[in-house]
């Protein structure tokens, strides 16, 4: 995990060079409503797709592959389904993308480079079952077609690269191990920033967390919140980034740990580059910290693997 999230920097400018792909997959989704079905992470990138591409005018909206496989919210006419995976191998992703096709719904492919059927390809397949460069390629080929669709993405898409590699040098940012729960919280576009980051620590340090939209963590669960947990605050800047500051203020009131993350520079749509990897930065370390093994998927305990054959994932 430490040696593919040090690589980030490197994939993603190979992927702004890379630039053409992008430009044919933007002319195959124009003039369409747009439907992203992602699943674990690549639920989070198709969330954070839809608000890149609402930034151009466009009606975007991310489904749940399970969901939309079985009969519930899938493309229709004259709608284009952008399927993301790190492997191509998830179940309801590949059926969805089946049962699109044969529709005659345009479908767009975004996954690693060594996948068949890909039209958006990102980084080669990850050893560590973390999966962060896929992710942050996944999420600059996003950008990339929500700014050839016109999107104003309030910063500069050529800054990333950079603004990564500053967050993969800086300091730890010292976030301890709570005794119960690590809470997440963002506003905007880094609410889903806040669900990868608990996603990460969970399958990395099988640490208790949660991620939540800074408003839903108020209207409720950050009354639990006491001097067990640690809440950590992304702050991408925006219009959310006042009402997050409240946020943080009472629940360290009532006791628990705050730690304050911000990364504005690049404005709110790009910010969600430099705090994805400082999330994943918190899990790697928490891994470290609890000894576990942060590549495994949680295989490393006894007996797991053996149980989750039994399914398809």
């Amino acid at each position: 995990m430490r040696a593919t999230m040090a690589r980030q920097p490197d994939e993603l400018r190979r992927l702004l060079a890379d630039s053409e792909p992008s430009a044919r997959a933007a002319k195959l989704l124009a003039g369409r409503r747009i439907l992203l079905a992602g699943t674990g992470t690549s639920w989070h990138a198709a969330n954070h797709g839809a608000w890149m591409l609402r930034a151009a005018g466009v009606e975007a909206w991310a489904i749940q592959p399970m969901d939309a496989a079985v009969g519930g919210v899938r493309p229709a006419a004259g709608d284009a389904l952008v399927v993301l995976s790190h492997t191509g191998v998830k179940r309801y992703s590949a059926e969805l993308r089946e049962q699109a096709r044969v529709a005659g719904v345009p479908t767009l492919a975004i996954g690693g480079i060594d996948q068949p059927g890909v039209d958006l390809p990102t980084v080669e397949r990850e050893r560590s079952s973390a999966y962060t460069a896929s992710h942050l390629g996944a999420l600059l080929r996003l950008a990339q077609l929500a700014a050839e669709l016109g999107a104003a993405l309030g910063g500069d898409l050529a800054a990333v690269p950079d603004a990564v590699a500053a967050e993969l040098e800086r300091p730890s940012r010292g976030v301890a191990v709570p005794e119960r729960l690590l809470e997440y919280a963002g506003a905007g576009s880094n609410a889903w920033t806040a669900e990868e980051g608990a996603l990460k620590v969970r399958e990395t340090a099988r640490l208790a967390s949660e991620g939540l939209m800074v408003e839903q963590l108020l209207h409720g669960p950050a009354v639990a919140l006491d001097q067990r947990d640690a809440l950590i605050c992304l702050d991408g800047g925006g219009s959310g980034a006042e009402r997050l500051e409240e946020v943080a203020a009472v629940v360290e009131a009532d006791g628990a740990r705050v730690h304050r993350i911000a990364a504005r520079e690049l404005g709110e749509q790009l910010s969600i580059f430099p705090l994805t990897v400082a999330v994943q930065r918190i899990a790697l370390e928490a891994a470290e910290t609890l000894g576990t093994d942060p590549d495994a998927f949680g295989y490393d305990v006894p007996g797991r693997e053996a149980a989750w054959a039994r399914l398809t994932l």
